[in-house]
């Protein structure tokens, strides 16, 4: 069940609000606990065990790891997470890669060939990560161990933000399980901000998922190098909108419920630089990336060829992070080096030359980084970007029918406005022209109407993928 299907919309969503909100105080968590286990139960099936068992053993960990603070409970804790994550998120990506190596040496496995695939559990990446975050800042004396279960499977299962983040860590919302009141204003707030994120989803990251799709689909070989700019910009805004788009829907779901999370994105196509870029995007992963692991390992304060190879070893595990394939990793690397070299020097060079070149230099950057993000393998990527500067033709025919179906003015005009809200238009005008009260009704019925016309797509059309449930 995605936030953006009419059944989430229009049977889900206001039963539980209704159940909710006429629930005492006090049993508020668990009718949330108890909607959220249905919520996966509905997509995952027995999946949901997983889940329940992951709540379960941090849960008692923390209390464990509360009382004892030695370095072998909280290492426990820590290998169990992360060799769930591993079993489920690359135990097939492991065996694929040994099977290849064996090949390479002339050995042939029947038995690895013959090993059943793993499905990897929708949300397992970010819910494990809160689980961790939640264990490490008991240890450390961040926060304490939560005794009542209902609270903790709360926020470890709470739906808004279960299956596609933001990573909500316990201590930003730890005094809100007990002190939290659901007024008619939050309600409001987070009815806008839902919204907001259901039209950026649906009105601007479907029609250009759909571009995106038929341009990477093609042979390559056929592909000229406008259609491989239009592809790889169709897809930097269909990733953006879809997952700006999700968070902005998780943050609104959460403020119904009056839990307030953090924003996961800060316009980050109007960066002036990759260490800029990682700023603004999915802020909660970043940060997640830089406390637990970056820091860990010593940050910037053990040298310069340290803070290097820390760098490197973030960004490779960021990449691995998002998917278990060689494309990712190398994503992930891409990012880091340029992030080094910024460090090294050109940073300092880039700063002083004028915004605008400061701006192509780190959409470039992130646009060919996107295709290794997108490309099926690491030879597709390649034989991509090599297109995108070949200036080459392609196979003018099938160009030429391409540009027919994919190239019209309603994809246009839908390039045309993720161009206009990757910038902060929105909010300028906001703040700038509709602050009082006799104007606010003005960005009301804006929202409202963008909300209606994304209903009407939705309806409209079955095309409606959600890019991070694969994460």
């Amino acid at each position: 069940m995605v936030f953006s299907s009419l059944i989430f919309l229009f049977v889900f969503l206001p039963i539980v609000l209704t159940i909710y909100f006429i629930t005492p105080n006090r049993f508020k968590n668990f009718i949330l606990f108890l909607s959220s286990l249905f919520f996966y139960t509905w997509g995952e099936g027995l999946l949901v065990f997983l889940l329940l068992g992951s709540a379960i053993f941090n849960f008692f960990m923390a209390k464990i790891i509360e009382t004892k603070k030695d370095k072998l409970t909280i290492a426990i804790a820590i290998i169990a997470n992360l060799g769930c994550l591993g079993f489920y998120k690359y135990f097939n990506f492991t065996m694929d890669n040994f099977n290849a190596l064996l090949q390479l040496i002339g050995i042939h496995s029947e038995a690895i060939q013959q090993l059943p695939r793993i499905a990897l559990p929708i949300g397992i990446s970010f819910y494990t990560f809160q689980a961790l975050s939640y264990c490490l800042d008991v240890y450390f004396g961040k926060t304490k161990a939560n005794h009542n279960f209902i609270n903790f499977a709360t926020y470890l299962c709470m739906f808004p933000q279960l299956v596609a983040g933001p990573i909500v860590r316990y201590v930003d919302i730890e005094a809100q399980f007990s002190n939290r009141q659901p007024n008619l204003d939050s309600i409001a707030d987070g009815v806008e901000r839902f919204m907001i994120g259901f039209s950026k989803k649906v009105i601007i990251a479907n029609p250009l998922s759909y571009v995106a799709d038929e341009i990477f689909a093609m042979n390559y070989d056929d592909l000229s190098t406008p259609l491989a700019w239009i592809g790889v910009f169709a897809y930097s805004m269909q990733i953006y909108f879809d997952f700006s788009g999700y968070s902005d829907m998780a943050i609104g779901l959460g403020k119904m419920f009056g839990y307030n999370f953090l924003e996961n994105f800060n316009y980050p196509y109007i960066s002036k630089s990759i260490r800029e870029f990682w700023r603004r995007w999915h802020i909660s992963l970043s940060s997640w990336f830089r406390d637990y692991l970056y820091i860990p390992l010593g940050g910037n304060r053990k040298g310069t060829h340290r803070t290097y190879i820390n760098l490197f070893i973030v960004f490779a595990i960021t990449g691995l992070w998002h998917g278990a394939s060689w494309n990712f990793v190398v994503w992930g690397l891409f990012h880091g080096l340029f992030l080094i070299i910024e460090r090294i020097g050109f940073g300092k060079i880039l700063e002083k030359t004028h915004a605008s070149i400061q701006h192509i230099y780190t959409i470039l950057v992130v646009m060919i980084g996107w295709v290794f993000f997108r490309a099926t393998c690491l030879t597709s990527a390649l034989h991509y970007i090599k297109t995108m500067f070949s200036f080459t033709a392609g196979n003018e025919g099938i160009c030429k029918i391409q540009q027919l179906t994919l190239l019209n003015n309603f994809n246009y005009i839908i390039a045309a406005l993720a161009l206009l809200f990757s910038m902060p238009i929105f909010v300028i005008i906001s703040d700038k022209f509709i602050q009082t009260e006799n104007t606010k009704w003005i960005r009301t019925i804006a929202i409202f109407a963008l909300f209606i016309l994304a209903i009407i797509f939705t309806t409209a059309s079955n095309y409606n993928p959600f890019i991070y449930f694969r994460f």
